[in-house]
């Protein structure tokens, strides 16, 4: 397409509602004076009179005026999905006002002459979709936007998550037979072998009679990681402010060869990280922008990151305020911009405001809802074909009498929360925590369908990658303990692949996380993980205010039921994950010196087992070294509104010193223990019924038979007092293993402990590879009640390009 395409001719405009009155309740301003501060931020509500008189102030004789609506991030919200509370509609943020309601207000405002006027997009209009959209590629989103007269779009990130190629030929189309009617523009999407802009950098629509330049951008899409690499292989990011105002240069030249333009109107995929206007001056690519973009552009309509905001900003070099406006999301609101071109040619933006979709006061289209309910009708029938399998039941966690129980760990929640890490792998994720609330039914084993996947997660969340340190996670771990004020004591987080962690019931608020790893390692207080998690959670919902301190915080636009059905495809084939992510541990204190020989030590465990996850029954067991030093049966029963389910209670003596004797003899090395023995600090080792085994930072002095090729006492895998720094090798750890502190040695030097599987074990095919890190008597006294549960990820090898 030219970059000066005008609007076509032909295509059908829809008239105004007789009698329907003009409401704009939303957030409001009237642009005029310049403003003396850098950013002036607005009202947050305006009535229909404002309006009016706003725009009647600024009207005067011989003056044209231009409105602009526009959308920002609608991400396939065809529906309508609106928040309710007692049976009555209480839309919140993340709502969706549906297509229907969309195009009727546009209807509407719009009103009998739609050539004074255009409704365009500041990009992601597809992507990141629901249900009845994402199955079908969002072609019912494209024809929506169709019916509802789009002219022009800034190109976003998501409309990249399937590659240049299939923007161009797919979503655009050929010339002469467009899918997209509207152009698609960007002018910092380059060409790396020539560095001219790869699509169009701009589009002309005549509004009013006058010539209104539209100038597209996009976010750095390599430098944030959103999108596939490969799918924009060739392309280079250039700087928004430069390449805007290189175009701005062009159309206002004179030179009728490079396009020219009476008003310019910049459609930018970035925004503010907040509503607030001193995020307009924090020096990232978008602020810039707001400042550094030339004067001759009179408004900025902003996108991708969700907020809603109007804001009245001098440019630098300029006298007159600009309008900086989002609209939020999925079509919640409407932005409104009306430019007033004096007969000077002086444009004066009058009038900026978003109009709320979501409270009934327009009237759906007919024919747009005509449309949507056949998309969801083919989406029902889709939803019948199956994504893969599963090898047994996901279930959430369950109460006595059989009700969810919210408070428990789950498979389904444990598997969800690995299926979104895997999900945003691409911005870097290393955790995933996933809400027990956001889980809305079960998965049963056999085939799922694309139905089944949507309904576990109905509420069509966003995934959210957050900058959190390790003690920003370990708060947000103990906020799962619940205000006193709230419905639910216990609020359980599921956990992805590769993270554990292990509690003391019985310690104070706020002290109650005694130990967590990722992959092996203990979690650094000070160090920086990227963690996933839906945006529900992102926000602080369900009291987890620890998440909304993230220092960094990207919205990957990717749907929670996308993400999953992603996952079922790279892994059709699924082998539910069993191994328990979180365990309550507490021990006998250590007296100072440590255990000797008679003293009584009890092991209190819980959290053994899933409430709701078959028979979990069997013996756990403690050992040190190769001596079984205790058993006890699980007690399976299930504790309402808690994750303590499956809890046991070891008690034993340490040995009196003398010759060692392993667990099964043999005469070879009865003979040597005869004649050869020594003590060794064994770091006690809880064997779990599912073969999961739990090494505490707990040792008990122990003879054991030594090597008849060493000396005795020389050995460094085992000391035989606390001088020697070497930690004794439990079986199964792995060297280079660094825990808190990072040493390197396989020696979590807190308060811990791991897991161990054995082949044929249980955990033999559940993904996760478990080691069972060493403890050195030496570092006892920052061990202490608790165990460390060290699970390590082994993750199916798939191309991420894919996704």
């Amino acid at each position: 397409m030219s970059p000066s395409h005008t609007p076509e001719t032909t295509r059908r405009r829809r008239g105004i509602v007789a009698g329907t009155a003009l409401a704009t309740a939303g957030v409001l301003v009237a642009l005029g004076a310049p403003t003396t501060a850098s950013a002036a931020e607005t009202p947050a509500t305006t009535t229909p009179a404002a309006t009016a008189a706003a725009a009647a102030a600024a009207a005067a004789a011989g003056d044209t005026t231009i409105d602009l609506y526009d959308v920002n991030d609608f991400h396939g919200r065809i529906t309508r999905s609106i928040s309710q509370t007692a049976g009555k509609p209480t839309p919140r943020d993340g709502d969706a006002a549906g297509a229907a309601t969309l195009a009727g207000a546009l209807d509407q405002l719009r009103g009998p002459d739609p050539s004074t006027s255009a409704f365009v997009s500041s990009g992601d209009n597809i992507g990141g979709s629901t249900f009845e959209s994402f199955i079908q590629q969002d072609q019912p989103t494209i024809d929506v936007l169709n019916q509802m007269d789009l002219s022009v779009s800034a190109i976003g990130n998501h409309e990249l998550d399937k590659g240049q190629d299939d923007l161009r030929d797919r979503v655009i189309g050929p010339d002469g037979a467009r899918n997209a009617k509207w152009d698609y523009i960007s002018a910092n999407i380059l060409d790396s072998a020539t560095g001219e802009p790869a699509f169009d950098p701009y589009s002309i629509q005549e509004i009013s009679g006058k010539r209104v330049g539209f100038i597209g951008a996009t976010v750095d899409l390599v430098k944030q990681g959103l999108v596939s690499p490969d799918g924009i292989a060739g392309l280079e990011m250039g700087d928004i402010t430069t390449e805007v105002n290189s175009v701005a240069d062009d159309l206002t030249d004179g030179d009728d060869t490079n396009g020219e333009a009476d008003v310019l109107v910049l459609l930018v995929h970035d925004g503010a990280e907040s509503a607030a206007a001193g995020d307009l001056d924090n020096g990232s690519d978008f602020a810039r922008a707001v400042h550094g973009v030339t004067p001759k552009v009179s408004a900025i309509l902003s996108a991708h990151t969700h907020q809603t905001y109007v804001h009245s900003v001098v440019p630098d070099g300029g006298t007159t305020p600009r309008p900086v406006i989002q609209t939020g999301s999925y079509g919640f609101n409407l932005g409104h911009v009306q430019l007033t071109v004096a007969a000077d040619g002086t444009v004066t933006p009058s009038l900026a405001e978003n109009v709320r979709l979501v409270d009934g006061t327009f009237t759906p289209d007919a024919g747009v809802q005509q449309t949507v309910d056949a998309a969801v009708a083919e989406a029902d029938v889709q939803g019948a074909v199956e994504l893969g399998t599963i090898d047994r039941d996901m279930r959430r966690a369950v109460q006595t009498d059989g009700s969810e129980n919210r408070g428990g760990e789950s498979t389904l929640g444990n598997f969800v929360a690995e299926v979104q890490r895997e999900a945003t792998d691409r911005q870097g994720s290393q955790i995933a925590f996933m809400n027990s609330g956001g889980l809305r039914a079960d998965m049963a084993a056999g085939p799922v369908t694309y139905k089944e996947a949507a309904v576990v997660q109905s509420f069509a969340n966003t995934l959210v990658v957050l900058d959190l340190t390790g003690d920003q996670i370990r708060q947000a771990l103990e906020q799962q303990w619940q205000p006193s004020t709230a419905s639910r004591p216990f609020l359980k987080l599921g956990a992805s692949d590769g993270f554990a962690s292990t509690y003391d019931p019985q310690a104070a608020a706020g002290s109650r996380i005694t130990s967590m790893t990722l992959d092996g390692e203990a979690v650094g207080a000070t160090t920086t993980y990227k963690v996933t998690v839906n945006s529900f959670l992102a926000g602080g919902g369900d009291n987890f205010a620890a998440f909304k301190q993230a220092t960094v915080k990207q919205d990957s636009g990717k749907v929670d039921l996308e993400a999953q059905v992603e996952y079922f495809r790279a892994h059709p084939e699924v082998t539910v994950p069993i191994d328990q992510r979180s365990i309550g541990v507490r021990t006998t204190p250590v007296p100072e010196g440590g255990f000797q020989p008679g003293d009584d030590v009890t092991v209190d465990l819980s959290s053994l087992v899933f409430s709701n996850a078959g028979d979990q029954s069997g013996d756990v067991s403690v050992s040190a070294g190769d001596q079984v030093l205790a058993t006890s049966p699980v007690d399976t029963t299930v504790v309402d509104k808690t994750d303590e389910q499956g809890r046991a209670s070891l008690t034993f003596t340490v040995p009196e010193p003398g010759v060692a004797q392993p667990a099964d003899p043999t005469p070879a090395t009865s003979r040597l223990a005869a004649t050869a023995v020594e003590t060794s600090d064994e770091p006690l080792v809880v064997t779990l019924p599912n073969g999961q085994r739990i090494t505490l930072a707990v040792t008990i002095p122990l003879a054991v038979a030594a090597d008849p090729g060493t000396d005795p006492g020389t050995d460094p895998g085992a000391p035989t007092d606390g001088s020697d720094p070497t930690p004794t090798p439990v079986p199964g750890g792995t060297p280079g293993d660094a825990g808190l502190g990072g040493t390197g040695t396989g020696v979590v030097p807190i308060a811990g402990g791991g897991i161990d599987a054995t082949d044929g074990g249980a955990l033999a095919y559940t993904g996760a590879e478990l080691a069972a890190p060493a403890v050195a008597a030496g570092l006892l006294l920052l061990a202490g009640l608790t165990a460390l549960l060290v699970v390590r990820r082994k993750r199916d090898a798939h191309d991420v390009s894919e996704r």
